[in-house]
Protein backbone atom coordinates (compact mmCIF):
# COMPACT_ATOMS: atom_id res chain seq x y z
CA UNK A 1 0.00 0.00 0.00
CA UNK A 2 1.14 3.57 -0.63
CA UNK A 3 0.97 6.04 2.25
CA UNK A 4 1.16 9.78 1.85
CA UNK A 5 2.95 10.21 5.18
CA UNK A 6 5.94 8.06 6.09
CA UNK A 7 5.32 6.56 9.52
CA UNK A 8 6.83 3.79 11.65
CA UNK A 9 4.73 1.12 9.92
CA UNK A 10 5.60 2.22 6.37
CA UNK A 11 8.87 0.33 6.00
CA UNK A 12 7.41 -2.88 7.40
CA UNK A 13 4.46 -2.80 4.99
CA UNK A 14 6.82 -2.17 2.07
CA UNK A 15 9.03 -5.11 3.12
CA UNK A 16 5.97 -7.35 3.47
CA UNK A 17 5.11 -6.57 -0.15
CA UNK A 18 8.66 -7.00 -1.47
CA UNK A 19 9.74 -10.00 0.64
CA UNK A 20 6.57 -11.85 1.76
CA UNK A 21 8.29 -15.23 2.13
CA UNK A 22 11.46 -14.07 3.85
CA UNK A 23 11.73 -14.45 7.64
CA UNK A 24 10.83 -11.26 9.49
CA UNK A 25 11.28 -12.76 12.94
CA UNK A 26 12.44 -15.87 14.75
CA UNK A 27 10.97 -16.67 18.18
CA UNK A 28 11.85 -19.85 20.09
CA UNK A 29 13.75 -20.94 17.01
CA UNK A 30 10.65 -20.71 14.79
CA UNK A 31 10.78 -18.37 11.78
CA UNK A 32 7.79 -16.13 10.97
CA UNK A 33 7.63 -14.73 7.46
CA UNK A 34 6.74 -11.17 6.56
CA UNK A 35 3.44 -12.39 5.12
CA UNK A 36 2.55 -14.26 8.31
CA UNK A 37 3.53 -11.38 10.58
CA UNK A 38 1.68 -8.83 8.45
CA UNK A 39 -1.46 -10.98 8.46
CA UNK A 40 -1.31 -11.49 12.23
CA UNK A 41 -0.94 -7.74 12.74
CA UNK A 42 -3.78 -6.97 10.32
CA UNK A 43 -6.11 -9.40 12.13
CA UNK A 44 -5.31 -7.74 15.46
CA UNK A 45 -5.88 -4.26 14.05
CA UNK A 46 -9.18 -5.22 12.42
CA UNK A 47 -10.41 -7.03 15.54
CA UNK A 48 -9.73 -4.11 17.86
CA UNK A 49 -11.28 -1.61 15.47
CA UNK A 50 -14.43 -3.73 15.21
CA UNK A 51 -14.68 -4.23 18.98
CA UNK A 52 -14.28 -0.53 19.66
CA UNK A 53 -16.85 0.38 17.02
CA UNK A 54 -19.43 -2.25 17.97
CA UNK A 55 -19.31 -1.55 21.68
CA UNK A 56 -19.09 2.20 21.57
CA UNK A 57 -15.74 2.41 23.38
CA UNK A 58 -14.44 5.97 23.18
CA UNK A 59 -10.67 6.15 22.74
CA UNK A 60 -9.43 9.50 23.99
CA UNK A 61 -5.92 8.96 22.62
CA UNK A 62 -4.74 6.97 19.59
CA UNK A 63 -2.74 4.52 21.71
CA UNK A 64 -2.86 0.74 22.14
CA UNK A 65 -1.00 -1.06 24.93
CA UNK A 66 0.91 -4.34 24.51
CA UNK A 67 1.47 -6.46 27.61
CA UNK A 68 3.92 -9.16 26.65
CA UNK A 69 7.48 -10.37 26.41
CA UNK A 70 9.35 -12.18 23.60
CA UNK A 71 6.28 -13.86 22.11
CA UNK A 72 5.13 -13.72 18.50
CA UNK A 73 1.84 -12.13 19.59
CA UNK A 74 3.80 -9.35 21.33
CA UNK A 75 5.55 -8.40 18.11
CA UNK A 76 2.36 -8.81 16.06
CA UNK A 77 0.63 -6.64 18.66
CA UNK A 78 3.10 -3.80 18.18
CA UNK A 79 2.50 -3.91 14.44
CA UNK A 80 -1.25 -4.35 14.99
CA UNK A 81 -1.31 -1.12 16.98
CA UNK A 82 0.56 0.68 14.22
CA UNK A 83 -1.72 -0.74 11.53
CA UNK A 84 -4.67 0.63 13.54
CA UNK A 85 -3.10 4.05 13.14
CA UNK A 86 -2.21 4.01 16.84
CA UNK A 87 1.01 4.45 18.74
CA UNK A 88 1.98 1.51 20.91
CA UNK A 89 2.60 1.45 24.68
CA UNK A 90 4.84 -1.47 25.71
CA UNK A 91 4.22 -2.98 29.16
CA UNK A 92 6.62 -5.54 30.64
CA UNK A 93 5.24 -8.55 32.59
CA UNK A 94 8.56 -8.73 34.48
CA UNK A 95 7.96 -5.31 36.07
CA UNK A 96 6.07 -5.04 39.39
CA UNK A 97 2.30 -4.96 38.77
CA UNK A 98 1.89 -1.62 40.59
CA UNK A 99 4.37 0.03 38.23
CA UNK A 100 2.75 -1.48 35.15
CA UNK A 101 -0.70 -0.46 36.38
CA UNK A 102 0.52 3.13 36.78
CA UNK A 103 1.72 3.12 33.17
CA UNK A 104 -1.52 1.60 31.93
CA UNK A 105 -3.54 4.14 33.90
CA UNK A 106 -1.49 7.17 32.86
CA UNK A 107 -1.58 6.26 29.17
CA UNK A 108 -5.41 6.12 29.26
CA UNK A 109 -5.50 3.36 26.63
CA UNK A 110 -8.76 1.52 26.05
CA UNK A 111 -7.32 -1.47 24.14
CA UNK A 112 -4.81 -3.94 25.59
CA UNK A 113 -3.12 -6.81 23.75
CA UNK A 114 -1.92 -9.62 26.06
CA UNK A 115 0.36 -12.47 24.98
CA UNK A 116 0.23 -15.99 26.40
CA UNK A 117 3.19 -15.39 28.75
CA UNK A 118 1.61 -12.31 30.37
CA UNK A 119 -1.87 -13.64 31.18
CA UNK A 120 -0.77 -15.01 34.57
CA UNK A 121 -0.05 -11.56 36.01
CA UNK A 122 -2.83 -9.63 34.27
CA UNK A 123 -5.19 -9.70 37.26
CA UNK A 124 -2.74 -7.81 39.47
CA UNK A 125 -2.22 -5.18 36.78
CA UNK A 126 -5.94 -4.65 36.21
CA UNK A 127 -6.72 -4.28 39.92
CA UNK A 128 -8.26 -0.84 40.40
CA UNK A 129 -8.57 -0.03 36.68
CA UNK A 130 -12.17 1.18 36.49
CA UNK A 131 -12.52 2.17 32.83
CA UNK A 132 -13.68 -0.57 30.48
CA UNK A 133 -10.88 -2.10 28.43
CA UNK A 134 -11.02 -4.19 25.29
CA UNK A 135 -8.52 -6.97 26.12
CA UNK A 136 -7.34 -9.08 23.19
CA UNK A 137 -5.58 -12.38 23.92
CA UNK A 138 -4.69 -13.57 20.41
CA UNK A 139 -3.55 -17.02 21.58
CA UNK A 140 -6.39 -17.84 24.00
CA UNK A 141 -8.84 -20.64 23.19
CA UNK A 142 -12.60 -20.33 23.69
CA UNK A 143 -12.41 -22.12 27.05
CA UNK A 144 -9.53 -19.92 28.18
CA UNK A 145 -11.39 -16.78 27.12
CA UNK A 146 -14.49 -17.90 29.02
CA UNK A 147 -12.37 -18.27 32.16
CA UNK A 148 -10.76 -14.88 31.63
CA UNK A 149 -14.14 -13.20 31.11
CA UNK A 150 -15.29 -14.58 34.44
CA UNK A 151 -12.21 -13.02 36.08
CA UNK A 152 -12.68 -9.61 34.47
CA UNK A 153 -16.43 -8.98 34.09
CA UNK A 154 -16.03 -5.20 33.75
CA UNK A 155 -13.82 -5.60 30.66
CA UNK A 156 -14.45 -7.06 27.22
CA UNK A 157 -12.13 -10.04 26.68
CA UNK A 158 -11.48 -11.41 23.19
CA UNK A 159 -9.51 -14.48 22.08
CA UNK A 160 -8.25 -16.36 19.05
CA UNK A 161 -11.74 -17.27 17.85
CA UNK A 162 -12.72 -13.57 17.86
CA UNK A 163 -9.95 -12.54 15.46
CA UNK A 164 -11.19 -10.93 12.27
CA UNK A 165 -9.71 -11.98 8.91
CA UNK A 166 -6.70 -10.00 7.74
CA UNK A 167 -8.73 -8.82 4.73
CA UNK A 168 -11.00 -6.85 7.08
CA UNK A 169 -8.18 -4.45 7.88
CA UNK A 170 -8.34 -1.22 5.96
CA UNK A 171 -5.57 1.34 6.44
CA UNK A 172 -6.28 4.82 7.68
CA UNK A 173 -3.98 7.77 7.15
CA UNK A 174 -1.62 8.49 10.04
CA UNK A 175 -0.32 11.91 11.01
CA UNK A 176 3.49 11.96 10.99
CA UNK A 177 3.28 14.26 14.03
CA UNK A 178 1.24 11.69 15.96
CA UNK A 179 2.69 9.38 18.61
CA UNK A 180 4.49 6.31 17.22
CA UNK A 181 5.20 4.91 20.67
CA UNK A 182 4.78 6.08 24.26
CA UNK A 183 7.65 4.90 26.43
CA UNK A 184 7.74 5.28 30.20
CA UNK A 185 11.08 6.10 31.80
CA UNK A 186 12.19 6.51 35.39
CA UNK A 187 10.86 9.65 37.09
CA UNK A 188 12.49 11.46 40.01
CA UNK A 189 9.13 11.85 41.85
CA UNK A 190 8.49 8.10 41.78
CA UNK A 191 5.99 8.45 38.92
CA UNK A 192 7.25 7.17 35.53
CA UNK A 193 7.42 9.73 32.72
CA UNK A 194 5.76 8.91 29.40
CA UNK A 195 7.94 10.09 26.51
CA UNK A 196 5.92 10.80 23.36
CA UNK A 197 7.95 9.84 20.27
CA UNK A 198 6.39 11.08 17.03
CA UNK A 199 6.46 9.16 13.75
CA UNK A 200 8.57 11.89 12.16
CA UNK A 201 11.11 11.55 14.99
CA UNK A 202 11.66 7.83 14.57
CA UNK A 203 11.52 8.02 10.75
CA UNK A 204 14.35 10.59 10.85
CA UNK A 205 16.35 8.22 13.08
CA UNK A 206 15.73 5.20 10.85
CA UNK A 207 16.61 7.14 7.70
CA UNK A 208 19.97 8.12 9.24
CA UNK A 209 20.72 4.60 10.39
CA UNK A 210 19.74 2.89 7.14
CA UNK A 211 21.86 5.34 5.18
CA UNK A 212 24.81 4.64 7.47
CA UNK A 213 24.61 0.85 7.84
CA UNK A 214 22.91 -0.19 4.59
CA UNK A 215 21.16 -3.31 5.98
CA UNK A 216 20.01 -5.92 3.47
CA UNK A 217 17.39 -8.72 3.51
CA UNK A 218 20.21 -11.14 4.26
CA UNK A 219 21.07 -9.43 7.55
CA UNK A 220 20.14 -10.94 10.90
CA UNK A 221 19.63 -8.50 13.78
CA UNK A 222 20.14 -9.24 17.46
CA UNK A 223 17.33 -8.44 19.91
CA UNK A 224 18.89 -8.03 23.35
CA UNK A 225 16.54 -5.33 24.70
CA UNK A 226 13.17 -5.48 26.42
CA UNK A 227 10.41 -3.69 24.52
CA UNK A 228 10.13 -1.11 27.30
CA UNK A 229 13.70 -0.05 26.40
CA UNK A 230 13.63 2.25 23.36
CA UNK A 231 16.75 0.66 21.87
CA UNK A 232 14.46 -2.25 20.92
CA UNK A 233 12.97 0.02 18.25
CA UNK A 234 16.30 -0.08 16.43
CA UNK A 235 16.34 -3.90 16.37
CA UNK A 236 12.79 -4.29 15.15
CA UNK A 237 12.35 -1.53 12.64
CA UNK A 238 15.84 -1.36 11.19
CA UNK A 239 15.31 -5.02 10.30
CA UNK A 240 11.71 -4.67 9.17
CA UNK A 241 12.40 -1.59 7.06
CA UNK A 242 15.12 -3.47 5.18
CA UNK A 243 13.50 -6.90 4.78
CA UNK A 244 15.90 -8.46 7.30
CA UNK A 245 15.21 -10.83 10.22
CA UNK A 246 14.98 -10.06 13.95
CA UNK A 247 16.39 -12.97 15.96
CA UNK A 248 14.66 -13.02 19.35
CA UNK A 249 16.66 -15.00 21.93
CA UNK A 250 15.17 -17.29 24.54
CA UNK A 251 15.86 -16.56 28.22
CA UNK A 252 18.61 -19.20 28.16
CA UNK A 253 20.18 -17.73 25.03
CA UNK A 254 20.12 -14.25 26.57
CA UNK A 255 22.11 -15.56 29.53
CA UNK A 256 24.85 -16.69 27.13
CA UNK A 257 24.93 -13.91 24.53
CA UNK A 258 28.02 -15.18 22.74
CA UNK A 259 26.44 -18.56 21.97
CA UNK A 260 23.27 -16.77 20.90
CA UNK A 261 25.20 -14.53 18.48
CA UNK A 262 26.85 -17.56 16.91
CA UNK A 263 23.86 -19.92 16.77
CA UNK A 264 21.59 -17.18 15.38
CA UNK A 265 24.20 -16.11 12.83
CA UNK A 266 23.90 -12.46 13.89
CA UNK A 267 25.33 -9.99 11.38
CA UNK A 268 24.22 -6.74 13.08
CA UNK A 269 24.76 -6.80 16.84
CA UNK A 270 23.30 -4.16 19.17
CA UNK A 271 23.46 -4.23 22.97
CA UNK A 272 24.26 -2.26 26.09
CA UNK A 273 27.97 -2.32 27.01
CA UNK A 274 27.11 -4.41 30.09
CA UNK A 275 26.29 -7.32 27.77
CA UNK A 276 29.71 -7.03 26.16
CA UNK A 277 31.27 -6.93 29.64
CA UNK A 278 29.40 -10.15 30.49
CA UNK A 279 30.61 -11.76 27.26
CA UNK A 280 34.16 -10.85 28.19
CA UNK A 281 33.79 -12.33 31.69
CA UNK A 282 32.39 -15.54 30.17
CA UNK A 283 35.40 -15.69 27.80
CA UNK A 284 33.15 -15.17 24.79
CA UNK A 285 35.33 -12.50 23.20
CA UNK A 286 38.16 -14.67 22.00
CA UNK A 287 39.88 -13.51 18.84
CA UNK A 288 37.95 -14.28 15.64
CA UNK A 289 34.87 -15.70 17.40
CA UNK A 290 32.31 -13.73 15.33
CA UNK A 291 33.59 -13.45 11.76
CA UNK A 292 30.07 -13.00 10.32
CA UNK A 293 29.29 -9.78 12.21
CA UNK A 294 29.22 -6.71 9.96
CA UNK A 295 28.40 -4.21 12.70
CA UNK A 296 28.76 -4.27 16.48
CA UNK A 297 26.87 -1.36 18.04
CA UNK A 298 26.61 -0.31 21.68
CA UNK A 299 24.33 2.17 23.43
CA UNK A 300 22.59 2.84 26.73
CA UNK A 301 25.57 3.49 29.00
CA UNK A 302 29.23 4.47 28.88
CA UNK A 303 31.30 2.06 26.76
CA UNK A 304 34.54 0.87 28.45
CA UNK A 305 37.70 0.98 26.32
CA UNK A 306 38.96 -2.46 27.33
CA UNK A 307 35.81 -4.34 26.35
CA UNK A 308 35.68 -2.43 23.05
CA UNK A 309 39.19 -3.56 22.20
CA UNK A 310 38.29 -7.15 23.05
CA UNK A 311 35.10 -7.06 21.00
CA UNK A 312 37.01 -5.66 18.02
CA UNK A 313 39.28 -8.70 18.12
CA UNK A 314 36.36 -11.10 18.53
CA UNK A 315 34.49 -9.59 15.55
CA UNK A 316 37.40 -8.76 13.23
CA UNK A 317 35.22 -7.94 10.21
CA UNK A 318 32.75 -5.74 12.10
CA UNK A 319 32.58 -1.98 12.28
CA UNK A 320 32.26 -0.99 15.96
CA UNK A 321 30.32 2.11 16.97
CA UNK A 322 29.33 3.74 20.23
CA UNK A 323 25.86 5.33 20.09
CA UNK A 324 24.52 7.82 22.60
CA UNK A 325 21.07 9.24 23.20
CA UNK A 326 18.24 9.64 25.71
CA UNK A 327 14.70 8.51 24.90
CA UNK A 328 13.68 12.16 24.57
CA UNK A 329 15.95 12.48 21.52
CA UNK A 330 14.73 9.24 19.88
CA UNK A 331 16.91 6.24 20.62
CA UNK A 332 20.34 7.71 19.73
CA UNK A 333 21.51 11.09 18.52
CA UNK A 334 25.34 11.00 18.51
CA UNK A 335 27.75 8.28 17.45
CA UNK A 336 31.42 7.45 17.35
CA UNK A 337 33.19 4.92 15.12
CA UNK A 338 35.99 2.96 16.80
CA UNK A 339 39.38 2.97 15.12
CA UNK A 340 41.94 0.49 16.42
CA UNK A 341 44.83 2.91 15.89
CA UNK A 342 43.49 6.37 16.79
CA UNK A 343 40.59 5.75 19.17
CA UNK A 344 42.55 4.79 22.32
CA UNK A 345 44.13 8.28 22.31
CA UNK A 346 40.68 9.94 22.09
CA UNK A 347 39.18 8.13 25.11
CA UNK A 348 38.85 9.67 28.56
CA UNK A 349 38.11 8.18 31.97
CA UNK A 350 38.42 4.75 30.42
CA UNK A 351 35.35 5.14 28.21
CA UNK A 352 34.83 5.59 24.46
CA UNK A 353 33.81 9.05 23.13
CA UNK A 354 30.18 9.65 22.16
CA UNK A 355 31.25 11.47 18.99
CA UNK A 356 29.22 13.72 16.74
CA UNK A 357 25.55 14.49 16.14
CA UNK A 358 23.31 12.61 13.72
CA UNK A 359 22.23 14.37 10.53
CA UNK A 360 19.49 16.85 11.36
CA UNK A 361 20.60 17.17 14.99
CA UNK A 362 22.43 20.07 16.66
CA UNK A 363 24.57 20.22 19.80
CA UNK A 364 25.02 22.88 22.47
CA UNK A 365 27.31 22.53 25.48
CA UNK A 366 26.12 24.98 28.14
CA UNK A 367 26.73 26.24 31.68
CA UNK A 368 24.20 26.36 34.53
CA UNK A 369 22.49 29.39 32.93
CA UNK A 370 22.18 27.44 29.65
CA UNK A 371 24.71 29.73 27.94
CA UNK A 372 27.08 28.06 25.53
CA UNK A 373 30.57 27.41 26.90
CA UNK A 374 33.73 27.89 24.79
CA UNK A 375 35.04 24.82 22.92
CA UNK A 376 37.12 22.64 25.18
CA UNK A 377 35.19 23.47 28.35
CA UNK A 378 32.89 21.10 30.20
CA UNK A 379 29.14 21.66 30.35
CA UNK A 380 25.70 20.11 30.04
CA UNK A 381 24.74 18.69 26.66
CA UNK A 382 21.65 20.20 25.00
CA UNK A 383 20.36 18.98 21.64
CA UNK A 384 17.64 19.77 19.15
CA UNK A 385 16.63 18.73 15.66
CA UNK A 386 14.46 16.28 13.78
CA UNK A 387 14.64 13.67 16.55
CA UNK A 388 13.51 16.01 19.36
CA UNK A 389 10.41 14.32 20.74
CA UNK A 390 7.05 15.80 21.72
CA UNK A 391 7.67 15.92 25.47
CA UNK A 392 6.06 14.05 28.34
CA UNK A 393 2.53 12.71 28.04
CA UNK A 394 0.00 14.81 29.96
CA UNK A 395 2.79 16.45 31.97
CA UNK A 396 3.36 20.05 30.95
CA UNK A 397 5.38 20.89 34.07
CA UNK A 398 8.04 18.25 33.51
CA UNK A 399 8.10 18.99 29.79
CA UNK A 400 8.75 22.68 30.45
CA UNK A 401 11.70 21.85 32.73
CA UNK A 402 13.41 19.50 30.30
CA UNK A 403 12.52 21.03 26.91
CA UNK A 404 13.88 24.58 27.01
CA UNK A 405 14.74 27.57 24.84
CA UNK A 406 18.32 28.63 25.73
CA UNK A 407 19.30 32.33 25.82
CA UNK A 408 19.67 33.76 22.32
CA UNK A 409 17.70 30.89 20.75
CA UNK A 410 14.20 30.57 19.37
CA UNK A 411 14.22 26.78 19.10
CA UNK A 412 13.50 24.24 21.82
CA UNK A 413 16.40 22.08 23.04
CA UNK A 414 16.34 19.04 25.32
CA UNK A 415 18.44 19.14 28.49
CA UNK A 416 20.14 15.75 28.64
CA UNK A 417 21.60 16.24 32.12
CA UNK A 418 24.86 14.75 30.83
CA UNK A 419 28.25 16.41 31.32
CA UNK A 420 30.32 16.47 28.15
CA UNK A 421 33.26 18.25 26.58
CA UNK A 422 33.71 19.01 22.89
CA UNK A 423 37.48 19.58 22.43
CA UNK A 424 38.84 22.64 20.63
CA UNK A 425 40.83 20.61 18.11
CA UNK A 426 37.79 18.95 16.56
CA UNK A 427 38.29 15.69 18.42
CA UNK A 428 35.11 13.75 19.24
CA UNK A 429 32.87 14.77 22.10
CA UNK A 430 33.47 12.88 25.36
CA UNK A 431 30.99 11.90 28.07
CA UNK A 432 32.02 12.85 31.62
CA UNK A 433 29.06 11.76 33.75
CA UNK A 434 25.74 13.09 35.04
CA UNK A 435 24.97 16.58 36.30
CA UNK A 436 22.30 15.16 38.62
CA UNK A 437 21.64 11.85 40.32
CA UNK A 438 20.48 9.90 37.31
CA UNK A 439 22.62 6.86 36.58
CA UNK A 440 22.71 3.87 34.24
CA UNK A 441 22.23 0.38 35.66
CA UNK A 442 22.48 -2.54 33.22
CA UNK A 443 21.84 -0.05 30.44
CA UNK A 444 18.63 1.29 31.98
CA UNK A 445 18.36 4.96 32.83
CA UNK A 446 17.48 5.20 36.52
CA UNK A 447 16.48 8.21 38.57
CA UNK A 448 17.83 7.50 42.05
CA UNK A 449 15.10 9.83 43.31
CA UNK A 450 12.48 7.29 42.26
CA UNK A 451 14.10 4.59 44.38
CA UNK A 452 14.43 7.05 47.26
CA UNK A 453 10.73 7.93 47.08
CA UNK A 454 9.83 4.25 47.42
CA UNK A 455 12.29 3.74 50.30
CA UNK A 456 10.88 6.73 52.21
CA UNK A 457 7.38 5.35 51.82
CA UNK A 458 8.04 1.75 52.81
CA UNK A 459 10.41 2.68 55.67
CA UNK A 460 8.15 5.51 56.94
CA UNK A 461 11.16 7.81 57.25
CA UNK A 462 11.95 11.39 56.26
CA UNK A 463 15.22 10.76 54.43
CA UNK A 464 16.36 7.89 52.24
CA UNK A 465 19.27 7.99 49.81
CA UNK A 466 20.04 5.57 46.98
CA UNK A 467 23.62 5.17 45.78
CA UNK A 468 24.64 3.37 42.63
CA UNK A 469 26.99 0.66 43.90
CA UNK A 470 29.29 -1.00 43.06
CA UNK A 471 30.51 1.51 40.51
CA UNK A 472 31.32 0.33 37.00
CA UNK A 473 32.78 2.01 33.90
CA UNK A 474 29.27 2.21 32.47
CA UNK A 475 27.57 3.54 35.63
CA UNK A 476 26.77 1.09 38.40
CA UNK A 477 26.05 -2.61 38.76
CA UNK A 478 23.39 -2.12 41.43
CA UNK A 479 21.96 0.08 44.20
CA UNK A 480 22.47 0.39 47.95
CA UNK A 481 19.77 2.17 49.96
CA UNK A 482 20.50 4.32 53.03
CA UNK A 483 17.53 4.84 55.35
CA UNK A 484 17.28 7.31 58.24
CA UNK A 485 16.47 6.04 61.74
CA UNK A 486 13.58 8.42 62.31
CA UNK A 487 9.80 8.55 62.37
CA UNK A 488 8.16 5.15 62.67
CA UNK A 489 11.46 3.41 62.10
CA UNK A 490 13.45 2.68 65.29
CA UNK A 491 16.73 0.99 66.07
CA UNK A 492 15.13 -2.38 65.59
CA UNK A 493 14.21 -1.64 61.97
CA UNK A 494 14.19 -4.68 59.72
CA UNK A 495 16.41 -4.06 56.69
CA UNK A 496 15.25 -7.24 54.94
CA UNK A 497 11.59 -6.27 55.34
CA UNK A 498 12.23 -2.79 53.93
CA UNK A 499 14.13 -4.22 50.98
CA UNK A 500 11.40 -6.78 50.30
CA UNK A 501 8.69 -4.10 50.40
CA UNK A 502 10.68 -1.83 48.07
CA UNK A 503 11.38 -4.69 45.67
CA UNK A 504 7.65 -5.31 45.24
CA UNK A 505 7.37 -1.82 43.74
CA UNK A 506 10.55 -1.60 41.68
CA UNK A 507 11.70 -3.47 38.55
CA UNK A 508 14.65 -5.84 39.10
CA UNK A 509 17.37 -3.48 37.86
CA UNK A 510 16.27 -0.77 40.37
CA UNK A 511 15.95 -3.00 43.43
CA UNK A 512 18.42 -2.18 46.26
CA UNK A 513 20.87 -4.97 46.95
CA UNK A 514 21.08 -3.96 50.59
CA UNK A 515 19.65 -1.46 53.07
CA UNK A 516 21.82 0.44 55.56
CA UNK A 517 20.50 2.48 58.47
CA UNK A 518 21.88 5.97 59.25
CA UNK A 519 21.58 7.72 62.61
CA UNK A 520 23.07 11.04 61.53
CA UNK A 521 23.31 12.09 57.91
CA UNK A 522 26.59 13.59 56.66
CA UNK A 523 25.87 17.05 55.22
CA UNK A 524 27.76 19.16 52.69
CA UNK A 525 28.34 22.92 52.77
CA UNK A 526 24.86 23.50 51.33
CA UNK A 527 23.21 21.54 54.10
CA UNK A 528 22.33 18.66 51.78
CA UNK A 529 23.10 15.01 52.37
CA UNK A 530 26.64 14.44 51.17
CA UNK A 531 26.43 11.53 48.75
CA UNK A 532 30.21 11.46 48.40
CA UNK A 533 30.52 10.57 52.09
CA UNK A 534 27.95 7.78 51.71
CA UNK A 535 29.92 6.46 48.75
CA UNK A 536 33.13 6.59 50.80
CA UNK A 537 31.41 4.50 53.50
CA UNK A 538 30.72 1.87 50.86
CA UNK A 539 34.28 2.04 49.58
CA UNK A 540 35.74 1.69 53.08
CA UNK A 541 33.17 -0.80 54.31
CA UNK A 542 32.23 1.51 57.20
CA UNK A 543 28.88 2.79 58.46
CA UNK A 544 27.79 6.17 59.81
Amino acid sequence: MHERARTLRSGFLASAERHPDRPALTVDGQPITYRELRDRAARIAATLDRAVRDHGVREEHALTAIYGHRHVSTFAGILGALLRGHGYVPLNPVFPPDRTRAMLDRSQVRCLIVDAHARATLGEVLHGIERELVILMPDASEDEVAAERAKYPTHRVLGAHDLAPASDWSPREVDENGIAYLLFTSGSTGVPKGVMVAHRNVVAFLDSMIERYRPTPEDRFSHTFDLTFDLSVFDLFMAWWSGACVCCPTAQQKAFPGKYATSSDITIWFSVPSTAVLMNKLRMLKEGTYPRMRYALFCGEALPVEVTQQFAKAAPNAVLENLYGPTELTIACTLYRWDVESSPRECELGVVPIGDAYPGMEIKVVDEELREVPPGETGELLMTGSQLTLGYFRDEERTAKAFVVPPGETRVFYRTGDRVRKPKDGSPMVYLGRVDNQIKIQGYRVELGEIEAVLRDVAKCDVAIAIGWPKSPSGADGVVGFVGLDGALQDGGDADAIRAAANERLPPYMQPRQIRFVREWPLNANGKVDRKVLTSWLQEGTQG
